[in-house]
């Protein structure tokens, strides 16, 4: 259910196809995200998730499934 939610997030800031985006992509290696696109991700994932990342958090998310662990880290608080 993250993972969906968060594909669309993505998929909106990036304007990119959502069947482009696994687990495994890299926001910027494979999607071509910049510093603004990832922080437009990440204040996404918080207005969507009701969570807080710290932007130390922030910097070790490199792939949507670190994005998708720290949504399920933060939900569990």
């Amino acid at each position: 259910m993250e993972f969906e939610k968060l594909k669309k997030i993505i998929a909106e800031v990036l304007t990119v196809d959502e069947d482009e985006i696994t687990l495994d992509t890299k926001f910027t290696d494979d999607l071509g995200a910049d510093s603004l696109d990832v922080f437009q991700i990440i204040m996404g994932i918080e207005e969507e998730f009701g969570i807080e990342i710290s932007n130390e958090d922030a910097e070790n998310i490199v792939t949507v499934g670190d994005a998708v662990e720290k949504i399920k880290d933060a939900a569990d608080l």
